[in-house]
């Protein structure tokens, strides 16, 4: 005897009973569907709906392959969306169109991994395009399953990008004209006319015969990822039902009979390539990328790791044990003293107006960082205006790994102008550090809890003969106020970014002059003592 199992009953029990079984559910999905309440056998699909045949194939050719454990199902925005409670593998869930995206970033950080984008025409063919064209452009080693029922199903009916001529929706009720929308987007043709993908193909869900034709197609899509061959992509025509006001057999006939005729079922592409390895970067230490001259040595310096295979025997940039021996012998005599870090995690928040150099400011002090060996973000915020729009910037210092880019409540605070001060000043933490460019606060600025040290910075690089220092005498102020970097690294960053020997002159006389300033002016809460550097 033969029996289909139930989603109640176990396998177990029906080979106990004497039933051989010759077809159950996936050991892919979830055995409940814990998303509703009640009825945790079903999912939340429509009947009829295409997505639950396109689930199934899926399922049974990651199961064919053995990959349900290496798999990340992407799922964005769309009827979808909940796929994360039938699947039982990897599930990661993105934002409207975005699925390549995320997709891309998973596959490039879990390179061993199955990575599915799965999409429907309303999120992949519209909000999406951009992400899936240059997804697919850049060859990224990722699958995508791209349902096509030519509607915005969830959203109520709208014109997707794929409905056909003619065809009526909420947002085109006398059909769609293409004088007016346009012509449907065929992205199957699209895709494969881009030169880096390897496989390309339409399959409908129309009948029995074109959804083993899609079955089909689906384990090729999987298995040239699998093989590490590149870029796959899956057009599967799918009914809607509901949206489209028809029964389910009526819905299948309509692919059949309306759908396919405009969107021709084909392999449009299908490069018999042989698997190939990712081209091996070289691996090189931030000190030797940054250009830094006084590389770090000795026990805790980093290592630096270069593949075998990386370089010919031409390449004469490998130096020899005898080379590496008198390197470090020149490093270690101009490599920077060592330096006590005093805290953990540093927090300083940079604003001003645009072209004060406020993001340069931030880079400075993060590359200032980054050669200190210390955990470094960097996160700019501006306006379109290259010159008088808001601008500020998140720097983070740390001893260990950032969890996050956004600073909330910064330990410092450098304003370069008052729309800034009072912008921020609140947001900085109790105890925190303000350093503000004016001689003064304006009179009716309310105290916030934390220590503000006015310094006329603008005029100091006015006198020195160039204003656009004026960022490198807060810097110069930032260094003297909270010895949170090492003099010295300052010099060094200063002299990788500034080419112009006349330019760095002026910014290293601004850093002192910002260091002076704090060591001459400000007595109280300094750290710095008031008869000379304390470094």
């Amino acid at each position: 005897m033969a029996a289909e199992t139930k989603p109640d009953v176990k396998e177990s029990e029906i080979l106990a009973a004497g039933y051989q079984v010759s077809h159950s559910k996936s050991p892919l999905f979830y055995e409940k569907y814990e998303r509703k309440g009640e009825l945790q056998g079903q999912t939340h699909y429509c009947p009829g709906c295409g997505h639950g045949v396109a689930h199934k194939l899926i399922a049974e050719a990651l199961a064919d392959l053995g990959l349900q454990d290496k798999t990340i199902f992407v799922s964005p925005v769309g009827c979808s969306v909940f796929a994360y409670y039938y699947f039982d593998v990897g599930n990661v869930q993105v934002a409207h169109g975005r699925a390549p995206a995320g997709a891309t970033g998973i596959k490039r950080t879990h390179p061993d991994k199955i990575v599915i984008s799965y999409q429907g025409d309303g999120d992949l063919a519209a909000i999406g395009t951009a992400e899936i064209i240059h997804a697919a452009n850049r060859g990224e080693k990722i699958t995508v399953f791209f349902v096509n029922n030519a509607i915005y199903g969830m959203t109520g009916g709208q014109m997707a990008p794929t409905t056909l001529v003619g065809q009526r929706s909420t947002t085109s009720p006398w059909g769609r004209r293409p004088s007016n929308e346009g012509f449907p987007l065929h992205m199957a043709e699209l895709i494969s006319g881009l030169e880096a993908p390897v496989y390309v193909e339409r399959v409908a869900l129309s009948d029995n015969k074109n959804v083993m034709k899609a079955r089909k197609a689906i384990h090729r899509a999987l298995e040239i990822q699998r093989d590490g061959i590149g870029f796959s992509f899956v057009e599967i025509l799918s009914p809607c039902p509901t949206i489209w006001a028809k029964d389910p057999v009526e819905a299948r006939k309509w692919v059949a009979e309306t759908m396919i005729p405009n969107f021709p079922l084909n392999v449009f592409k299908d490069k018999k390539h042989e698997p190939v390895e990712n081209a091996v970067v070289p691996q090189r230490p931030v000190y030797e990328v940054l250009e830094i001259s006084n590389a770090p040595v000795g026990p805790d310096a980093p290592i630096q790791s270069i593949p075998a295979n990386a370089h010919d025997a031409s390449d004469q940039s490998i130096n020899t044990p005898a080379e590496t021996a008198k390197l470090e012998d020149i490093n270690a005599a101009s490599a920077p003293r060592p330096h006590v870090h005093h805290f953990k995690e540093f927090e300083v928040k940079v604003a001003g107006f645009g072209g004060q150099g406020v993001l340069l400011l931030g880079q400075l002090i993060a590359e200032m960082g980054m050669r200190e060996r210390l955990e470094v973000s960097w996160l700019p915020s501006y306006g379109p205006e290259m010159r008088s729009g808001s601008a500020h910037c998140h720097v983070c210092l740390s001893k260990e790994r950032i969890g996050s880019p956004v600073i909330s409540h910064p330990d410092v605070l450098i304003a370069l102008n008052e729309i800034s001060l009072r912008k921020f000043a609140a947001q900085v933490a109790p105890g925190g550090l303000i350093l503000y460019n004016r001689d003064r606060l304006p009179a009716d600025f309310p105290l916030p809890q934390a220590r503000i040290v006015c310094l006329p910075a603008s005029e100091i690089a006015d006198k020195l003969g160039n204003t656009k220092a004026t960022n490198i005498v807060m810097l110069g102020a930032l260094l003297e106020e909270t010895e949170c970097l090492l003099l010295e690294t300052a010099d060094d960053v200063l002299k990788t970014k500034i080419k112009k020997v006349a330019m760095l002159e002026v910014n290293r006389k601004a850093l002192a002059a910002g260091r002076e300033f704090i060591d001459n002016y400000v007595r109280v809460g300094a750290v710095s003592q008031p008869d000379g550097f304390s470094y």
